[in-house]
């Protein structure tokens, strides 16, 4: 009878634990993956942000780019500051 307790007694703390382990498991899963929905709308945000026509424009200037109609000027025998 002692035997047959103790194997009960093991079986409800084994389920007991696996349970618990799943809920963690499950929580921590939750918290990814509204990090990751966080992530994905910050990402949606700069990829608008950057394929704006004039934040390529500035960035394209800022390398030294121009457009095929403009005119380059260079000055030169500008006095040191």
């Amino acid at each position: 009878m002692l035997c047959l307790l103790t194997a009960l007694v093991y079986l409800y703390l084994s389920a007991g634990i696996h349970m618990l382990s799943t809920w963690r498991q499950s929580h921590r899963d939750h918290l990814a993956a509204a990090a990751m929905a966080r992530e994905h709308t910050l990402l949606l945000h700069q990829r608008q942000t950057l394929s704006a026509q004039g934040t390529l424009e500035a960035e394209a200037r800022r390398l030294g780019m121009m457009r095929k109609d403009e005119q380059p000027y260079v000055l030169s025998g500008l006095p040191n500051n």
